[in-house]
């Protein structure tokens, strides 16, 4: 059984940063590419950054290109999210997510990930 516990999450002024930690348990880590996705009320969930198993590529949506940093670190089971320069327009439910098979290449839409955490709340204050 896959089990992702994000953590991190807060309050935070606009300017400000956080780092969110996704830690993942139930199989190999490292073989597999993660995710996250963010939700913010009445809206879509929508991705945010992802990284490649082996490499770690890593992929950005164009509203957080250059402020936000995805990571892993395959001996801890955790994928990281910081997130600098944060705007109002970030807060949201972020959610980490990770795909049933490995190996394969890096998702950027919900569609390609089965499993998911349950999220934790940012909120951006102006």
């Amino acid at each position: 059984q896959v089990q992702l516990v994000e953590s991190g999450g807060g309050l935070v002024q606009a300017g400000g940063s956080l780092r969110l930690s996704c830690a993942a348990s139930g199989r190999t880590f490292s073989s597999y590419a993660m995710g996250w996705f963010r939700q913010a009320p009445g809206k879509e969930r929508d991705f945010v950054a992802a990284i490649s198993w082996g490499v770690g590529n890593t992929y950005y949506a164009d509203s957080v290109k250059g402020r936000f940093t995805i990571s892993r670190d395959n001996a801890k089971n955790t994928v990281y999210l910081q997130m600098n320069s944060l705007k109002p327009e970030d807060t949201a439910v972020y959610y980490c997510a990770a795909p049933k098979l490995p190996l394969g290449s890096v998702g950027l839409t919900r569609a390609k990930y089965d499993y998911w955490g349950q999220g934790t709340q940012v909120t951006v204050s102006s």
